[in-house]
């Protein structure tokens, strides 16, 4: 049975006002209560509380951010053909960043500026590049998604994206033009800061993602026609896997761990359809850091990932030196996932030791029902007031699925994916904004999903509801947010009876969560970010198929927040695009996106 364990002992002095968990217990790499005077033993193994002159792991970093420097990369997206991949398989088109699957990761420390150049020379389809997760404070221009921040970057254009980063701890970036980054667009982004626990090493992101041999427009053509979730052909570790058809090829991930020594490791799912169990035979987790945000260290012995979701966990090489399984556990009962690897595993290895194929292979964890758990409590507090609670229509959003003329998802009766009405490309919703005529949300077709928040850094409060019969991980873009309560699957719609089961006292916190089946989700954020943000389930066919809406907060500051040079830029690329799309007949926009037609597909 899954365990979770909050670390207590020295642990609750120094967190001291956080929530209580489970049994507690100590763990001798925990910290003091107050970390150690700033100077040359900061952010060291032994005082990771720690980072620099006036902050450190209780400054709450919504509020205060080191000086940094600005860090600059360059990203170029192209297609492959016959693409020989990871795991020995070979994949009709792959769109990769650099030539690399997964893309590079950007490195930078809390408070750096972070500058992207993103070329694209992809041969037909238009790209974006969202920064999952960051909070992107008075920059919301850089959000990177197509329809609502920017027009999309066409084939051989390029963007430069700015931005500083506030927060701090690991995510990851991705394509944010329909499902391509189901096809390879995406990294790892690291954000060096303190941590609520120390440890010795630190061994960098590692996702762990469903594969699949089909390209992601095909998929979600199928999905409009009426097919189930697709089936993975590999799940693969850190991109990497032994191949599970009869054929082979491919090869196992290896993590190397010292032994006696404690070991970060910062885990990302970008899968498009598979949320998972993570487990190390013989092993626990602490976990320590869940969507950005620091958290009390907790024990576990698996931990549950959904699409989109990212953990640091600690992992204590305190075992027998030897060779051990990470396992994955794709609970089907639940609609987490298929896939043809019916054992996706890596391997953890001691260094002690020869490496080599572990003997015992581990007992399946305990099945969470492909729900959050809501134990993890963060280390900088924040609580709403439940006398400013209310349930509404307005602050009600029901998800319902239609299937005429095809499949695709409604949001309070509208759709994004309307077969007569689609997000314009050529006129995001910011064009509007600056332009004036869009800061309210009847300046806008109902298709777009619009909602206006205009009260500045007030509490608003959603009622996510459901009547699908499978999860759906809610991301919400240019904010985290307090998960006040999660219904159990199948309990219906939320009612007046539920308000006592919310905690409004310092909830888990994260950008995204599970919305269980035929249940509902209540979550809370504080209007403080103007911006137009998108809020979507991460499954790449259902985002495609219209579940999304977009909250558009403080509408009437947003248009002062952009500069002369950046209205420039963004127009530069609208017209660009423009130019390119309305001036072509070899792709049609079939979702939120494009796909080469059918007859161009055959020909190649």
């Amino acid at each position: 049975m899954t365990r979770l364990l909050h670390l207590g002992g020295v642990v609750a002095g120094f967190l001291a006002g956080l929530g209580q968990g489970a049994p507690s217990l100590t763990h001798s790499h925990s910290l003091g209560p107050e970390p150690e005077p700033r100077g040359a033993n900061c952010n060291t193994a032994h005082n990771r509380g720690c980072w620099s002159a006036g902050f450190d792991i209780k400054t709450d970093y919504e509020s205060s951010t080191p000086p940094g420097v600005t860090r600059s990369f360059s990203f170029t997206i192209e297609e492959f053909g016959n693409w020989a991949a990871p795991d020995g398989s070979v994949k009709t088109g792959a769109m990769l960043i650099n030539g690399a699957y997964p893309g590079p990761t950007i490195v930078a420390d809390w408070g750096d500026t972070i500058s992207v150049t993103v070329t694209n020379k992809l041969a037909l389809n238009g790209t974006s590049i969202h920064w999952h997760g960051l909070r992107q404070l008075g920059s919301n221009l850089q959000d990177g998604v197509g329809g609502i921040t920017e027009c999309p970057i066409p084939p051989g254009g390029s963007k430069t994206y700015t931005f500083r980063v506030t927060q701090y701890g690991t995510t990851w970036y991705h394509s944010h033009f329909s499902s391509q980054y189901a096809n390879g667009v995406f990294g790892a982004i690291q954000i060096n800061g303190p941590s609520s626990a120390n440890y010795d090493i630190d061994l960098g992101p590692y996702p762990i993602n469903d594969f699949y041999l089909a390209s992601a427009e095909d998929i979600v053509e199928a999905s409009q026609l009426g097919a189930s979730g697709p089936t993975s052909a590999n799940v693969l570790f850190n991109g990497t896997n032994i191949n599970p058809s009869a054929g082979g090829g491919g090869a196992y991930s290896t993590i190397n761990l010292t032994p006696g020594k404690v070991h970060l490791l910062r885990l990302y799912n970008p899968s498009a359809q598979h949320h998972y169990q993570v487990s190390i035979v013989g092993h626990n987790l602490t976990v320590i850091e869940t969507d950005l945000v620091p958290v009390e260290p907790i024990v576990t012995d698996d931990l549950f990932l959904a699409i989109g979701q990212r953990a640091h966990v600690l992992i204590t090489a305190d075992r027998a030196p030897g060779n051990y399984w990470m396992n994955v556990t794709l609970p089907a009962a639940n609609k987490c996932g298929v896939s043809d690897n019916p054992f996706p595993a890596a391997i953890v290895h001691y260094t002690s030791v020869v490496e080599g194929l572990p003997a015992e292979e581990g007992a399946v964890p305990a099945n969470p029902g492909c729900i959050d758990s809501l134990l993890y409590a963060p280390v900088v507090s924040r609580a709403a007031d439940p006398a400013t609670f209310a349930h509404t229509a307005d602050n009600t959003v029901d998800v319902i699925s239609v299937s005429t003329p095809t499949v695709h998802w409604l949001i309070n009766g509208s759709s994004i994916r309307d077969s007569s009405m689609k997000v314009d490309w050529g006129r995001p919703v910011l064009g509007s904004v600056l332009s004036g005529t869009g800061n309210n949300a009847s300046s806008y077709p109902a298709s777009e999903n619009l909602i206006a928040i205009n009260q500045a850094d007030a509490w608003t409060y959603w009622i996510i509801e459901s009547t699908s019969t499978g999860p759906h991980p809610m991301h919400l873009h240019g904010h985290d947010f307090l998960i006040l309560g999660t219904s159990a699957p199948n309990a219906g719609p939320f009612t007046p009876a539920d308000v006592a089961s919310l905690n409004f006292a310092n909830p888990t916190r994260r950008d995204v969560t599970m919305l269980p089946p035929a249940g509902w989700n209540v979550l809370a954020f504080r209007s403080d970010n103007p911006g137009a943000w998108l809020f979507h389930c991460h499954i790449a066919w259902h985002a495609s198929n219209g579940l999304a809406l977009d909250f558009l907060e403080r509408a009437s500051e947003q248009k002062g927040q952009i500069s002369p040079a950046q209205r420039s830029a963004y127009e530069d690329n609208c017209a660009a695009w423009n130019r390119y799309f309305d001036g072509q007949t070899l792709v049609s926009q079939t979702d939120s996106g494009l796909k080469v037609r059918a007859l161009e597909l055959e020909g190649h």
